[in-house]
């Protein structure tokens, strides 16, 4: 028996960008080539943005 969602299940598309950055599993934290963080890198911060949670905002008072 087929699983219902695998008849509908399609792989992901392969994106065409790069990121100027890797993960480093043993810093846990991504770098840059030259293994600066990620963050230390001005441009990097501004293309990539930042998101935020509003969930615990949104149900707790005092956060």
């Amino acid at each position: 028996m087929r699983p219902f969602a695998l008849s509908y299940a399609r792989p992901a598309a392969k994106s065409s960008t790069s990121t100027p950055y890797s993960y480093d599993a043993t810093r846990q934290l991504n770098v840059l080539p030259d293994g600066r963080p990620a963050t230390c890198s001005r441009a990097v911060m501004l293309a990539t943005g930042t998101t935020a949670s509003t969930a615990g905002s949104k149900t707790h008072f005092d956060d």
